[in-house]
């Protein structure tokens, strides 16, 4: 792999599912304090394996650029461009089109804009979150291939 990169929740996503616990155990400890501290670890439990397992990977490899599930192959690889603070605050928002592929998260500021050279894909870019997002521009721009005038 030319770059990886998971995006991972942020600090204060795992304070704040850390709410459970204390709910968990408003509603149960009037009736069992047992049942009320094993039920807050256990829904605290299930929502840190949802915040894992949920943290997509970023990859651009040989057999091009994977963001989730989704593969954009290297001959499909358009223009990189990366966008922080403001411009990345307006390509998730004003400037988005509703057509692009998104895998943004809203606790990674940096997004990278990705064109699609696939005129039968009806996405016109992919928006991606990256915590690195000039590394990002730089692996995409190794795996794109060579045009004559390029």
């Amino acid at each position: 792999m030319a770059y990886r990169e998971r995006l991972w929740p942020a600090p204060w996503l795992y304070l704040a599912t850390a709410l459970v616990i204390p709910a968990s155990l408003l509603v149960l400890l009037p009736i069992s304090l047992a049942a009320g501290v094993v039920t807050a670890l256990v829904l605290y439990a299930g929502c840190l394996a949802l915040l894992l397992t949920g943290s997509p990977v970023v990859e651009v490899g040989p057999d091009g650029l994977r963001a989730g599930r989704a593969l954009l192959e290297p001959r499909f690889v358009g223009d990189a461009v990366a966008l922080r603070d403001d411009e990345a605050t307006h390509a998730r928002g004003p400037g988005l089109d509703a057509r692009a592929y998104l895998l943004i998260r809203g606790w990674v500021t940096p997004v990278v804009r990705v064109e699609v050279r696939d005129e039968r894909d009806p996405a016109p870019y992919w928006l991606i979150s990256s915590r690195q997002p000039e590394r990002l521009v730089e692996a995409i721009a190794a795996i794109r291939p060579r045009t004559p005038g390029r």
